[in-house]
């Protein structure tokens, strides 16, 4: 099977394919990102589902690229016969999703090979196929696939392939186009006229002011990424856009990502509006008011894209699962887990979008004080922690932490803004949630702080303390475990989570370096004034991504390979956040501040007069 990182992302703001180095489409859910894939061999075999468009023989490509800054990928196979390129893309959705495929012929003559394996519902159901036309109609329950060529198409074993040779300026379009199997046939895009008009889509969106200097290349790559993992219809954005790939090879911790976790609020917002994709920002702020809203004791930690609560988890036994890696699993059933830090989450990024002036009524202040009163009643509570651990409850730090978070957000939206509350009660709040961590979450032995109550035990979420405003950066206990950290909780000079042997979390086996925690690492160096470690830090996570700017969930320093869902949102936001910070020379970021020119850019762009903040 090709390793996670061989795989580079096509999409259209619906949905996403992964492609792998010999030109085969091993993953794609038809028509939304949570929809049953039909091409998962990622997670099998080619039986399972794929289409390889490729030199005869299968070869890896010689190089890849994405076009400028845009999701068009170019492959390009160097053959003893000749040079050819492949040109992968996804239109900005219409009325239905497409895939283009145009085979080009640089130098030489090339023989090619197309073979189309259409799976539904996971690899579980092979559709019935026919012609119409000069196109191909493959059928099964509620699913339609239109397939279409300027070169001959014939069935072969149960797969649809065809075989011709390309010459120097030759070109050769395919089009895959899925529709409800109950409506008529779909339009059919003009292949060249659809690569230009994306050319342009992502031309125009990319235009945004970014981080300059010698970042600039991964932030707007990482900025295209998450773009493209946003669901156009709600502005709700994936974590990652597969299920199952392993923490580690052949475990179990193997999980759907293709929902929207409410921890990513803060890092969403803040990584867009520093880039300047003001829309991006205002529209993942409305799916995440949409989403809350109703009984603030129903938050959830995740949602489907549209806001939906459901997310049943449950496995799938015929899929063997990457490199054998099982069980493969949909749904995911920590949506029901009660995590206090969410609280934090969801205040501290509307608190952040009022400040940024994204929060143009004050519509949602009522839903927040909602929030905040359920809070106040369940701070105490304990709970299964930001990491979705699935032994017992415990007092973890970091939860207790967010709640001070979602406190103090409340009181100083009254005190900056001018917002009507009862704050002196929620300052009192806020000061005895303070008095308890201070209390109960720093280790009398070590003077660090601990993952839970009553533990020695390290997290990496303590690194985001100082981040969200509980101590400075400069503060002793700061200090002390920001050292602990990266002396005890780091593989090969990566951070772990947590030590998993040591954690109780419920769950067999281990799991890599934590990419989004080790991006932490770097903007705590950078508060603390360590700027040169920091640099060098983030220098060595640019270098794990894969060929074309993508990072994983996870990486294994031992075997040098990417781990986890791919591509993960988690491990981009703080990508794009820290280049931020170490390119302004703001120590170190905090999650409630935005800069004057953010502020005058949403100005700017949704007219009218930004509110004053301090």
């Amino acid at each position: 099977m090709a390793r996670i990182e061989d795989y580079a992302l096509i999409g259209d703001l619906h949905t996403a394919a992964l492609i792998d180095r010999t030109g085969s489409i091993d993953w794609l859910c038809f028509p939304r990102f949570d929809s049953p894939a039909c091409f998962a061999a990622l997670l099998d075999t080619p039986d399972a589902g794929r289409w390889r468009l490729g030199p005869v023989g299968g070869a890896t490509c010689s190089r890849r690229r994405y076009r400028g800054s845009s999701l068009i990928l170019e492959t390009e196979w160097d053959t003893p016969d000749g040079t050819v390129r492949v040109t992968d893309f996804m239109p900005p959705r219409g009325n239905h999703p497409d895939v283009i495929r145009i085979v080009e012929g640089l130098e030489g003559e090339v023989r090619m090979s197309s073979e189309l394996a259409l799976r539904f519902d996971y690899g579980s159901i092979v559709p019935w196929v026919r012609r119409r036309g000069d196109e191909l109609e493959a059928v099964a329950g509620p699913d339609s696939v239109w397939f279409w060529s300027t070169t001959d198409i014939q069935g072969r074993d149960l797969t649809s392939v065809s075989d011709f040779v390309i010459t120097e300026g030759e070109r050769v379009p395919f089009v895959l186009t899925w529709g409800k199997s109950h409506e008529k046939m779909p339009h059919r895009p003009d292949p060249f006229h659809a690569l230009q008009d994306t050319l342009d889509f992502w031309g125009d969106w990319s235009q945004a002011e970014t981080v300059e200097g010698h970042w600039e290349e991964a932030v707007t790559r990482s900025l295209v990424v998450l773009k493209a993992m946003t669901y156009a219809p709600t502005g709700g954005i994936v974590a990652a856009v597969t299920t199952s790939l392993p923490e580690e090879i052949g475990g179990t911790r193997n999980w759907d990502y293709r929902y929207c976790w409410l921890r990513d609020a803060t890092y969403t917002l803040q990584a867009m509006l520093l880039s300047g994709h003001v829309e991006e920002a205002g529209a993942w702020r409305d799916w995440l008011l949409r989403t809350v809203a109703g009984d603030p004791g129903d938050l959830q930690i995740m949602y489907g894209l549209d806001g939906t609560r459901r997310l049943p988890e449950m496995e799938l036994p015929w899929l063997k699962g990457y490199e054998g890696s099982s069980p493969v699993r949909i749904g995911n059933e920590a949506a029901g887990q009660l995590q206090l830090d969410v609280w934090g989450e969801v205040l501290d990024s509307l608190f952040l979008a009022r400040q940024a002036g994204l929060e143009r009524e004050d519509d949602s202040w009522n839903l927040q004080k909602a929030l905040m009163h359920h809070l106040e009643a369940r701070w105490q509570e304990a709970d299964n922690g930001l990491w979705e651990m699935r032994g017992d409850r415990r007092h973890f730090t970091h939860s207790k932490v967010m709640a001070w978070v979602a406190a103090d957000r409340m009181v100083r939206s009254v005190e900056e803004f001018g917002l009507p509350g009862p704050v002196q009660r929620w300052r009192r709040v806020r000061d005895e949630i303070r008095a308890d961590v201070l209390a109960n979450g720093v280790s009398p032995t070590t003077g660090t702080f601990t993952q839970s109550y009553g533990s020695d035990n390290l997290d990496a979420s303590l690194l985001l303390i100082p981040r969200v405003g509980f101590l400075p950066f400069d503060d002793p206990r700061v200090v002390a475990t920001v050292d602990a950290i990266q002396r005890d909780l780091t593989q090969d000079g990566l951070v772990m989570r947590y030590r998993t042997e040591e954690s109780g979390d419920g769950l067999p086996g281990s799991e890599g370096v934590f990419l989004a925690c080790s991006f932490w690492l770097v903007d705590a160096l950078h508060g603390i004034g360590r700027t040169e470690e920091a640099r060098a830090l983030f220098n060595r996570l640019l270098s794990l991504r894969n060929d074309v700017g993508l990072l994983a969930e996870e990486y294994d320093p031992v075997s040098k390979r990417q781990l986890g869902n791919f591509p993960q949102a988690f491990s981009h936001f703080p990508l794009v956040v820290a280049a931020h910070h170490l390119t302004s020379g703001d120590g170190g970021g905090r999650s409630d501040e935005v800069s004057d020119d953010v502020s005058d850019g949403v100005e700017e762009t949704l007219g009218g007069e930004v509110p004053a903040h301090s």
